[in-house]
This record gives C-alpha cells, sequence and structure tokens, in this order.
C-alpha cells in the first residue's frame, strides 16, 4: 500500500507563488503516475495535474502556463509549482498515485488559499 504525505499549502495573495511537495511511501511500483486534483468548498474535486513515470504531464486548461508539476523519481516525489496564482485557485489540493495494482490513492489534501 502506498501512502503520500502533502506539503507546502499556505496562504499567498493574488499573483504570488507556491510549491506544493508530495512524498509517496510503501510499495511503489515503476510506470506510475502521480498528480494533483483540488477541491473548491461546494464544489467537486477537479484535475490540476498529472505526471507519468517517464515524464509526460497533462494539465487543466485553467492551470496551463502559470503551474508546473514535476517529479522525482529516486526520491518518489511529485511537486507543483504554482504561479501567477489567482483567487479562484483556492482550494484543498490533493495528491494522487496510480499503478496497475494501486489505481486510485489519495493524499489527505493541503490547504491553498489565495487573497485578492
Amino acid at each position: 500500500q502506498v501512502q503520500l504525505v502533502e506539503s507546502g499549502g499556505g496562504l499567498v495573495q493574488a499573483g504570488g507563488s507556491l510549491r506544493l511537495s508530495c512524498a509517496a511511501a510503501g510499495s511503489i511500483f515503476s510506470k506510475n503516475t502521480m498528480g494533483w486534483y483540488r477541491q473548491a468548498p461546494g464544489k467537486q474535486r477537479d484535475l490540476v495535474a498529472t505526471i507519468a513515470y517517464g515524464g509526460a504531464t497533462n494539465y487543466a486548461d485553467s492551470v496551463k502556463g502559470r503551474f508546473t508539476i514535476s517529479r522525482d523519481n529516486a526520491e518518489n516525489t511529485v511537486y507543483l509549482q504554482m504561479n501567477s496564482l489567482k483567487p479562484e485557485d483556492t482550494a484543498v489540493y490533493y495528491c494522487t498515485y496510480q499503478d496497475r495494482y494501486q489505481p486510485n490513492v489519495w493524499g489527505r489534501g493541503t490547504q491553498v488559499t489565495v487573497s485578492s
């Protein structure tokens, strides 16, 4: 079983930056995909970005050009660099992990609040 631990959330003014980290531990298999989702109050949980083990990335249109996802396979860690933050980016950000044996692992989430 994989466990995920997120860090790096917080409060930032609009236009600012934050960097989220998520470390995976446990039964990690190669060819996995890690990523980030977010959920604002009263809304569904939506994709932010994902990154495959080989580096292929996928972004939500709303964050393209502002957010960058990356990973360190040696450390089993995924990062989300968030620049030019907007109030509408305010949400709980959840780290995800999936491989062929564990299709849907979630972290506990980290709060990101962007003030206007």
